[in-house]
């Protein structure tokens, strides 16, 4: 059954709303060594989109964004960073849209504002998604994770705001690990290896990797509890979280 629409981003004039202007949301998922990203899907169009939204005329950005994410997805509490902003003119189609009202039942307008060109800031996260369940808005069928290397194709430049944001989230990685709040209160190395391989899309080399880490100054390194052959399971590590930030990249 269809939901209704009642969403005050439907009117024709747009009233309340910052014209021109929209947020994008990019939130990565990862948990055991896959890197998934979040997709609204619509109905009888064959259209996946970021979950994005708009601003209101007395509205922080940031505030928009979270907004904006807890409208399309339900989700809340989330760490969002501001990445990028696309303009391009290359990136102006009103047909997606026109295409996801006209099956909700509206016909549009032509000078509707929903179909006006858009400028949008992007906006990215990452969350372990076995703890991020998402719920549709009255807009789109489906909010669902997909795996990022079997995406499918996305409206607009969706794709390439992914592709900014994955580019993005590799080169922050180090910096806002302890942010992101992927590992448990203690994890080893091979453990932290694991995620930043899978993030980055490549083998690291163990020694390096693990001089690397050590050198950022955020992981504080536990001694090892002694019992029988214990003496051969790795070291365990935890997070500093008052240690110095970094803008050092493994890139």
């Amino acid at each position: 059954m269809d939901k209704p629409l009642s969403t005050e981003e439907i009117r024709p004039d747009g009233q309340g709303f910052l014209p021109g202007l929209a947020i994008d949301c990019v939130i990565f998922g990862f948990h055991d060594n896959q890197l998934k990203i979040l997709l609204l899907e619509y109905r009888h169009t064959d259209l996946f989109a970021l979950p994005g939204g708009f601003i209101r005329s007395g509205e922080n950005l940031n505030d928009a964004a979270k907004r904006t994410l807890n409208d399309r997805t339900s989700l809340r509490d989330i760490y969002l960073d501001q990445f990028y902003v696309f303009g391009d003119m290359s990136r102006y189609d009103p047909n997606p849209l026109r295409t996801i009202l006209l099956k909700r039942g509206l016909d549009p307008v032509n000078d509707h504002w929903l179909l006006q060109r858009f400028v949008t800031v992007g906006f990215y996260a990452l969350v372990d998604f076995t703890k991020a369940i998402p719920i549709p808005d009255l807009l789109s069928d489906n909010c669902q994770w997909h795996d990022l290397a079997t995406l499918p194709p996305l409206m607009l430049d969706h794709n390439l705001i992914v592709a900014k944001a994955l580019d993005t989230l590799r080169a922050d990685l180090d910096r806002k690990l302890i942010v992101f709040n992927l590992l448990p209160e203690t994890f080893t190395m091979n453990d932290l290896q694991s995620l930043y391989e899978t993030i980055l899309g490549q083998p690291l080399h163990r020694s390096s990797f693990q001089r690397k880490m050590l050198g950022l100054g955020i992981l504080e390194r536990l001694k090892k509890q002694y019992s029988g052959g214990a003496h051969k399971a790795p070291y365990l590590y935890r997070f500093v979280h008052n240690a110095p930030k970094t803008q050092d990249s493994l890139l």
